[in-house]
Formats: C-alpha cells, structure tokens, sequence
C-alpha cells in the first residue's frame, strides 16, 4: 500500500508533536526529510535523533525518529513516527514535506483501517480505538481499552466455538443419515443450544448497562416548586450552578452538568417546578421539564418531607414511575417529618448535606453499577453488537423450536447458520474450511 501520512497528537500547540508515516516506503520517505548525524543507523524499535531539513538540507527542527518494522507496528506495515516540537507550523511542514516525497494524507480512522486490513486487529478492537479516544472517564477508558486488548473477541469466542461444533455435528449427522447413525438426537442437541442462547441473552441484555458506560446517564431532577430540586443539583455538582431562591418558580428552563460517579458520566438536568404555570415563561418551562422526564434514564422525584404529601406531588410521582427507572429523595430531613412521605424515599437534606453519600450510592444502583464487579467488563457497550447479538439468539431460538417441533435437521441447520452470521459480522468470517475442518477432527472420517 501507498504510504500515508498524518500528525498523530491533537491539532494545537505543544511542546511535542507525532508525525506518523505507514507504508512498506514509509521509512524511503522519511529518510528525503530527515538528517541522521554521521554513522547513524536505523534501528527498528530505538529512538534517533535527528534533523528535520528543507529541500536547501537547512535544519528546520530536532526531532525523535522511531522506526517500527513490519510486521511490528500498530498498521503490521513500517511505521515511522517523528516527534517534534508541536508548533502547527513545524508540524505541517512535516506532512507537506512527506506528501512531496511520495506519501498522502491519511483518511481519517485510515492507520487503524490498515490495522485492520492486515489481521493486526479485528473488528470489536478497532472500534473500540475510537472509543478509547472519545473516553471522558478512567472507567470507560479502561473499558475501551480492555476492547482493544480483544476482550469483545475473547467473550465471543468460546461462544463461536460451541456453534460451530454443533453445526458440524448436525452437518455430518446429515452425511451418516443414510447408514442410520444417529450423531445428533434432540437431547444432544439441546444439551449444546441451551448454554449458548443463556450465554447469548446474558450479552444482550449486559448492553442496557453497556451503553450507559459508554453513553453516559441522563439523570433528571423533578419535584414541585420549592422542594429543593435547585440546591440538590448544586449538591450534587459541588459548586452554585443554579440560583435557589424562596420564590416559587424561580428556575423556568433546564440547567444541566456532568459529573463523574463510579466512573460513569451523569449529565444531571436541574428542572422548573411542576405545577400549573402561572405565566406563559413558566408553562413553557414546564413543558420542557416533562419532556426531560421522559427523556432521562433515570427520574430523581424530590419531595418536601416537612410538607405533607400533595396531589400534585403524587401525580409526580405516578408520571416518573409511567417513564421507568425512577428515585424518590426526601429532601429538607432536616426538618420535622410530615406524614404521607413514601417510605422508599431517601431522607437526604440539601441544607446541610446528610444523605448525600447514600443517594449517590442509590443512583449508581439504580442504574446497575452495583452489578458491575460481578461481570467485570464483560458487557457489550456498541448498538451494533447488541443488535447482531440478538440477531444470533433469535437464531438459536429458532433451532431450538425447531428441535422441539421434530423439524428436519436440515432445515434447523438454516436457523443457526443464521445464528452463526450475525457473530461473523463482530469477529470475523467463517469460512466451509472451518466447517470441515471440526467435522474431520470430530468423527473419524476416511481413517
């Protein structure tokens, strides 16, 4: 392939900026803009110094050279990556200088594309690149980078493993049906399919905690006027993000931050007070503060615990509970306790603080991080995993009614191959070797 160029640190300045070359000639085209000192050698692996030079061989900067041989490098082409200071306009020269002398700019994602291309990575890794690089939290940073060590694939595998050995078991169960050998009777084959459509509904449903990691939770602060929603969000953020007042209706649009609970982002969203609005600016506001309701993952209901509980709180409370994932917070426990007060409430006072460790602990339940130690990064954080996940246990499903219903194997073999091609599309293809290969190691055919 052509060899390629680009800068491989954030646009900017800094002391330091990465020119990256791939390509079988990238090390040819980094030698016409480079000045070695004398006895000089290239040597895959070890840093060089050396000088960045104009067409004139004037010096324009020093930088650090390393050179990564094929196949060991992040492309498995030669690499080269020239460190320089990061001025911009070092660094442009660097890459005009490079295209002059035989490279291209790069595409964008194109060094992971060839990453890809020559086996160095599959597929769940390279996206989990990207993942690594848009990471806003150790958590998910460390997430992604399990992704990228081949965690998805490692998961995945045993999985592949056992279908593949069960269609090759129904495979030549179908070449022995003529000699009335049964390889494959139903109890056998449910014994194989159970574990895997139990393994495979495991995955699919880890994604609902999966792309909170990966997405971050839209939490949404509600309660009536004055019950404390604007001092809970400043409690909650650490700092005076939302003015509190006495006055009723005082926050008429949403206010919302992120911040970093367990490692997962939270956006929380400070809300007007629901109620009927007084003036056209606050009905509006009303309006948006339902609508975020039904948008959020997860509803924080505040209620006033020394105020005895009001048809308008309880009609909050059913809304929340309609829209899903919901909390109840107590607020002002401070305070003597009125009756009616859910007991399920969490007492919590934004006044002074108290409760505020319990409630974040009851967010991060809510939202499943509790559960998390006991499936260690084992959950699928990509949509388009999920939906190729479901699409193979709808497969395995298929053939496991199809074993119930005493179909013919041929036909029940349509249904995991069906199974079997959603996982091709995160891992890899299957190819008929595969096949024939686990058939021939299996039964002793041809000895």
């Amino acid at each position: 392939m052509e060899p390629i160029v680009a800068i491989a640190t954030p646009p900017g300045r800094g002391g330091i900026g990465i020119v990256r070359i791939s390509g079988h000639e990238a090390r040819l085209v980094a030698s016409s803009l480079l000045r070695f000192p004398e006895g000089a050698d290239w040597i895959p692996r070890h840093a060089t110094l050396a000088e960045l030079i104009d067409d004139n061989g004037s010096a324009v900067d020093q930088a650090v050279v390393t050179w990564f041989a094929a196949p060991r490098s992040y492309t498995a082409e030669d690499v080269v990556e020239i460190a320089c200071h990061g001025a911009p306009v070092v660094l442009r020269f660097c890459v005009e200088q490079a295209c002059r002398h035989g490279a291209r700019l790069a595409e964008p994602g194109e060094f992971t594309l060839r990453a890809f291309i020559h086996g160095r990575i599959d597929l769940p890794q390279a996206e989990a690149v990207r993942d690594l690089i848009d990471a806003t939290t150790l958590y998910q940073a460390r997430v992604a980078a399990r992704q990228v060590e081949g965690s998805v694939a490692i998961l995945l595998a045993p999985l592949k493993s056992q279908l593949l050995e069960l269609i090759a078991l129904l495979e030549a169960g179908i070449d022995f049906a003529e000699d009335d050998i049964s390889v494959a009777p139903a109890a056998e084959i449910l014994r194989r399919l159970t574990p895997l459509i139990d393994a495979v509904e495991r995955l699919v449903k880890s994604f609902s905690y999966g792309r909170l990691v990966h997405d971050g939770v839209s939490l949404a602060i509600v309660g009536r006027p004055n019950v404390g929603k604007s001092s809970l969000f400043n409690r909650l953020l650490e700092q005076d993000r939302a003015i509190v007042t006495d006055i009723p209706g005082t926050t008429r649009d949403l206010v919302s931050e992120t911040v970093v609970l367990g490692g997962v982002p939270i956006r929380f969203v400070d809300t007007a007070g629901i109620r009927d609005g007084s003036d056209l600016v606050e009905s509006l506001g009303i309006e948006r503060s339902l609508q975020a309701m039904a948008d959020a993952d997860l509803t924080l209901v505040v209620l006033d615990s020394s105020m005895t509980l009001t048809s308008g709180d309880q009609e909050i409370l059913n809304r929340a509970a309609s829209h899903g994932r919901n909390l109840i917070v107590a607020n002002k426990f401070d305070l003597p306790r009125a009756i009616g007060i859910p007991e399920t409430a969490i007492p919590l006072s934004a006044t002074t603080g108290a409760g505020l460790d319990e409630l974040r602990q009851a967010i991060l339940q809510a939202i499943g991080h509790a559960a998390k130690a006991e499936h260690e990064f084992a959950f699928i954080t990509s949509l388009r995993h999920e939906q190729l996940l479901a699409e193979c246990l709808g497969g395995l499903q298929a053939a496991k009614l199809a074993v119930e219903e005493h179909i013919p194997h041929e036909m029940m073999l349509l249904d995991l191959y069906g199974a079997l091609y959603p996982l091709d599309a995160i891992t890899g293809k299957t190819t008929a070797d595969d096949i024939l290969n686990r058939i021939f190691s299996t039964f002793c055919i041809g000895k």
